[in-house]
């Protein structure tokens, strides 16, 4: 499993509509794309949620933009005339993460494109599943294109990764968020969902995703764990999580049920 590395070569404006200042920009490959900054907010390891989160949507089945690796030179983005950008572009030289643009497509809007149960119980899991607080109805993360749904914006899941919660006990907890979940009212499918999806996810797949992690974005200070010690982290937190999936369905039905 592998995604492509293409170098930003074209910044072309600012996203201010995310709260870590992503952008879109061009690459050598002559495609557009919007770029997640490793210099931004919670740094590499909001890009670890973004790769992680992004790969396991695809690999159950939800339409997600390509993801590719952005290298960003010291050139890039010079002439951007905004200081605050500017510190970011230079505190984010070197491997960065880019989703393809999706030209045209519009924020979906919720209430007037709700999901079936099954969708709505499918996206409600995963969610649940990564621990991703943002996907609710004041931030969709959600776009139409085509007249299909498209899920975007992954990096503020796997939020034990900044509390220094060991992942074994993180991966044993609900999720108490689900309670904001846009699509948690339609979501009568659960139980359904959490037997496809576990069987659907297998360990070899969350290994495949893992490993794609750079080297760049962990930790090689003195002292650190190995790089293979912090992959791991990420591993045994997915496959104990999803070896234990009846935890965090049990709490989105009964979230649902308070409703």
């Amino acid at each position: 499993m592998e995604l492509r590395r293409q170098i930003a070569t074209r910044y072309i404006q600012p996203l201010r509509e995310g709260g870590s200042l992503p952008a879109l920009a061009e690459a050598d490959d002559g495609f557009k794309y919007v770029v997640k900054f490793r210099g931004a907010g919670h740094g590499p390891k909001a890009l670890i949620a973004e790769l992680i989160g992004g790969e396991v949507a695809r690999a159950l089945g939800f339409k997600v933009p390509e993801l590719v690796f952005l290298d960003i030179p010291e050139e890039f983005g010079r002439t951007e005339p905004d200081a605050e950008v500017q510190d970011l572009l230079r505190a984010s030289r070197g491997l960065n993460l880019g989703l393809h643009f999706l030209s045209s497509a519009l924020a979906l809007d919720p209430y007037s494109n709700s999901a079936d149960a099954l969708m709505a119980s499918r996206i409600v899991w995963l969610d649940s599943y990564l621990t991703n607080v943002d996907r609710t109805y004041r931030n969709t993360n959600m776009l139409e294109w085509y007249r299909e749904p498209w899920l975007i914006d992954h990096g503020a899941a796997l939020y034990f990764q900044h509390s220094g919660t060991a992942p074994e006990k993180a991966a044993l907890t609900p999720f108490p968020y689900i309670k904001d979940h846009l699509m948690l009212r339609n979501a009568s499918r659960l139980d359904e969902v959490n037997a496809e999806f576990s069987k659907k996810l297998t360990p070899e797949k969350i290994d495949e995703i893992v490993d794609l992690i750079p080297d760049e974005w962990l930790e090689s200070r003195e002292g650190s764990p190995t790089l293979a010690e912090q992959r791991d982290v990420y591993r045994v937190f997915l496959k104990t999580r999803l070896e234990n999936s009846q935890i965090f369905t049990d709490h989105a039905k009964q979230a649902r049920a308070s409703l």
